[in-house]
């Protein structure tokens, strides 16, 4: 194992590096425009897009927020070629000390039903599944 990155704020020269990273971890949709969801998100929450720096290369990232409810995690992702080495579990600590220092009671986040993977990495850090419904509306077409 190398050694461990170092967990930052996005900057403005990172964007290339993390839409990238999200397509090759398959985080990417047609309809989720990542470059318009980077600027929309930094205008809201611009300390808690955060990315895992290692040696000048982005080798993860996050986006958190919260909505004065709740905490949420988007986008979590570590280099495929780099997984297991903690990334995520890092990204995902630092996120969460952020969230509580401006309040945050606590963190959620949504998966998709069949990515077995993703669940079982949450639940290796101490998430809790939740059985509920989801349910969504467009208001802006990427």
């Amino acid at each position: 194992m190398s050694a461990a990155p170092r967990i930052r704020t996005f900057h403005d020269g990172d964007e290339e590096a993390v839409v990238g990273l999200w397509e090759r971890a398959g985080l990417t949709r047609p309809w989720n425009d990542p470059r318009k969801d980077i600027a929309r998100f930094r205008a809201v929450w611009p300390d808690l897009l955060l990315v895992a720096d290692l040696g000048g290369a982005v080798v993860g990232a996050v986006m958190a927020g919260y909505d004065g409810h709740r905490g949420w995690l988007n986008y979590l992702a570590a280099d495929p070629d780099r997984q297991g080495e903690g990334i995520g579990s890092a990204l995902v600590r630092e996120a969460e000390r952020r969230l509580e220092a401006i309040g945050c009671p606590k963190v959620q986040l949504l998966v998709r039903p069949e990515n077995a993977g993703v669940f079982a990495f949450y639940d290796a850090i101490g998430y809790e599944r939740a059985e509920i419904g989801f349910a969504g509306r467009r208001l802006i077409a990427d």
